[in-house]
């Protein structure tokens, strides 16, 4: 909001002076305001800021005021021309904020305001003859205060000035850059977004918004829109950008949930939260026999209570079925149409030790087999996916989130090395120069190789192939096990290449074993740095929560560490 706005300009005799303000006394104290309240800035202090040196004209200045509660938003202009004192005319249209709000949409308007009267004093002298003469044109201090009024209760204002010019400005909003979408994030809608879709909106935003509902995770989204997980992402950050959505974690039975100091709110009932959250998440008895479609779809209906939100909200608790990405229950929700409005059947005492039992160390299938012992069925009385949903959105729960950290991995990063490549290069030379000798024995240098033969050599050379893929994802110290394995290995090879063909057979399969065991050890090795939740490797990797603890098992256990936070 604008405290304030002036303009001031250089006099030769008096030097920097505020010509005209608005209100009267923001700036500088008059003799027709000594009743009003104090100026919002000292202006000794500050004008030499409002004209400065010559460097800082034609340029968009901002100084704040030694107390820290205001700025001052300025662009100095100098307009050279002989016709002046001192051959130029200084001048500065400047406005008044508070020092926390956002500078960025005001500083096209101090542009405009420049850029506007400079011209005009070009054509005319509009501001350089202010007040020599009486020619009927509206004074610039009350042309200040209409600006003020209408941008600050309209956000716009369009004023003229004289026959040939008009000030029209528009304060526009500024948003940030919206964060980058991931697609184990789930966009909950804080508007109806399908009621104000229409023909002229952005094709894949057409197609993926039936199916953002506050349930389905951003991969979900784009598998049942049939758009590619990019454009996806892409679409998203648009509504993430105009405030429209938000984005939450995936929701697991197995996912852990701790307290954020909002919760005090929450116990003390504040703005009456606990009604809204029952309204949100309990569970009604399922409709009278013989009620009717008509009861059923206003059941359904009214389930969708509005969670309240920074803006309107709505969440759709409707579900489709969900496509066989992971195989873990993920985002889906715990009821059917039975949901609907609040119940009676929670009172706020038991709604309140169901949200402060989150904590740390205690996942949600635990925290509902809690309640369970204790004798009350949080299935059938609550959507546990809500009550979650809810605490995350109203701050009253975080989600703790599980990474897993590989020590040897991380030496490795913080050296600048990459697992396995010098040594396989090595062995790979090594491998050449053993396979020519062995080619030069067996066969001779004008003997011809019987199929037999070939076969048995291409069997061999896919083997060691295998073990040399195997190193890359092994630390160095397994590179070096691996070669002395692989020498005994040629030793076995030389009576292999005598005629035992089943024990090569058997070494085949238990190649075949170790290459797919190292291809999944390279693939989860890039997940171990700590900065890779589990979340995202389940929507990456399709594996479940006990899938990924399974496949961390082919590392040394006493490497791998998994933190919660």
């Amino acid at each position: 909001m604008i405290q304030g706005i002036f303009y001031a300009r250089f006099l030769p005799q008096e030097g920097t002076k505020v010509v005209a303000q608005s209100p009267p006394g923001c700036i500088v104290a008059t003799e027709f305001t000594p009743h009003l309240k104090p100026p919002l800035v000292d202006f000794d202090i500050v004008q030499e800021y409002i004209i400065p040196r010559k460097a800082f004209f034609n340029r968009f200045v901002t100084v704040n005021t030694p107390d820290g509660k205001h700025s001052i938003l300025g662009f100095p202009v100098s307009i050279p021309h002989e016709r002046y004192h001192r051959n130029e005319f200084l001048f500065n249209f400047g406005l008044v904020i508070e020092a926390d709000v956002d500078h960025i949409p005001y500083e096209r308007l101090v542009r405009r305001f420049a850029v506007t009267f400079a011209e005009m004093e070009r054509q005319n002298g509009y501001l350089s003859t202010e007040g020599q003469a009486d020619d009927g044109r509206r004074p610039i201090e009350s042309l200040l205060e209409i600006v003020k009024e209408d941008l600050n209760n309209y956000g716009e204002c369009m004023i003229p000035i004289d026959g040939a010019n008009t000030i029209n400005m528009k304060l526009f909003p500024y948003h940030a850059p919206p964060p980058p979408v991931h697609g184990w994030h789930v966009p909950v809608p804080k508007t109806k977004l399908a009621e104000i879709v229409d023909s002229t909106w952005d094709l894949t935003l057409q197609r993926i918004i039936p199916f953002v509902d506050g349930v389905n995770d951003v991969r979900r989204i784009a598998w049942l829109a049939d758009v590619s997980l990019p454009l996806t992402q892409c679409a998203l950050q648009h509504l993430l950008y105009y405030d429209t959505i938000l984005l939450l974690d995936m929701f697991f039975f197995g996912s852990c949930y701790a307290l954020r100091p909002g919760i005090h709110d929450f116990v003390a009932n504040r703005a009456g939260i606990i009604d809204e959250c029952a309204a949100y998440v309990c569970i009604s008895p399922p409709p009278p026999l013989g009620s009717g479609a008509g009861a059923g779809h206003e059941s359904m209906t009214s389930s969708t209570a509005s969670l309240h939100m920074p803006g309107p909200s709505h969440l759709d608790p409707s579900t489709t079925p969900r496509p066989p990405l992971h195989a873990e229950t993920a985002s889906r929700p715990t009821t059917s149409s039975t949901m609907g409005p609040a119940s009676a059947r929670l009172s706020h005492y038991q709604l309140i030790k169901l949200m402060t039992t989150f904590c740390h160390g205690r996942s949600t299938m635990e925290w509902v087999r809690l309640h369970q012992e204790a004798g009350l069925d949080v299935l059938r009385d609550v959507d546990v996916r809500r009550l979650v949903q809810f605490g995350v959105v109203k701050g009253l729960l975080y989600r703790v989130h599980k990474y897993a950290v590989s020590k040897s991995y991380l030496t490795l990063l913080a050296t600048g090395r990459r697992p396995g490549v010098e040594l396989a290069g090595k062995k790979r030379a090594a491998e050449k120069g053993k396979g020519k000798e062995k080619e030069k024995s067996v066969t001779g240098s004008t003997t011809t190789k019987s199929p037999e033969d070939e076969g048995l050599e291409m069997k061999m050379s896919s083997r060691r192939m295998s073990r040399l893929q195997i190193s890359e994802g092994e630390t160095e110290e397994e590179d070096l096990e691996e070669e002395g394995a692989e020498e005994n290995d040629d030793g076995e090879n030389g009576e292999e290449e005598d005629g035992n063909i089943n024990e090569e057979s058997n070494g085949s399969e238990d190649g075949r074993g170790r290459e797919d065991m190292g291809k999944m050890r390279r693939k989860m090795q890039r997940y171990l740095d700590g900065r890779h939740c589990f979340d995202q490797i389940i929507t990456e990797q399709d594996l479940t929560d006990a899938e990924i603890l399974r496949k961390l098992k082919y590392f040394d256990p006493h490497d791998i560490v998994v933190m919660y936070r």
